[in-house]
């Protein structure tokens, strides 16, 4: 097994990502949440294609689905599932061989602490998504902020551009934390509650 740097900055964010999951009640699955098109729901599958690639691509391989038009497959245990598919992307990394520097991702060949950087910054800003939107109350740290910043400057505006996948950045407010920093410049307001009912 190799000495992953950034590995904390992955697992911390896949952390993050089951405790927003298991804190949802059942009736909040069809909640609204800061990406404005998709439920909670939505947001999970889209969450668990998008950090199974990271692990597939790593040997070769790519999941069978568009994480932008994925299939449902969270009826049964959907912390299960997402458990069993952070594991395999953690256990991927962490076999990768000694004194790999660069690693193939689904944004392409990367260093390999910007591409556990990039996986990160997915998963967590994912899990604020879902958090806010059940009212969750578990804000992303700011360690974890502060690691992800790293892949946000050097890809966000590039796959902006390009694919539309962030919405355009937002003003950082003007008492702000790096959580909230990250936040409006992945384009969400840090401050979104869900519309009334």
């Amino acid at each position: 097994m190799t000495d992953i740097r950034n590995i904390g900055i992955l697992t911390g964010a896949h952390d993050y990502l089951r405790e927003a999951v298991a804190a949802v009640p059942q009736r909040a699955w069809g909640a609204p949440t800061p990406c404005s098109r998709w439920t909670v729901r939505q947001v999970l599958n889209h969450a668990r294609i998008d950090q199974e690639a990271y692990g597939l691509v790593l040997t070769g391989g790519s999941p069978d689905q568009d994480p932008f038009q994925p299939a449902d497959a969270l009826d049964g245990d959907p912390l299960g599932e997402l458990d069993k598919t952070l594991r395999a992307v953690a256990d991927a990394y962490t076999r990768l061989p000694d004194g790999t520097e660069q690693v193939p991702t689904p944004l392409g060949p990367l260093p390999l602490p910007l591409a556990l950087s990039a996986a990160a910054m997915d998963a967590a800003v994912h899990a604020w998504d879902i958090a806010v939107a059940v009212g969750h109350g578990r804000a992303l740290d700011a360690e974890l902020a502060e690691g992800i910043r790293p892949a946000a400057r050097q890809l966000v505006d590039h796959l902006r551009d390009a694919y539309h996948v962030f919405a355009p950045a937002l003003p950082v407010p003007a008492a702000h934390d790096p959580s909230e920093a990250l936040l409006a410049f992945l384009g969400r307001d840090p401050h979104w509650t869900p519309p009334a009912r």
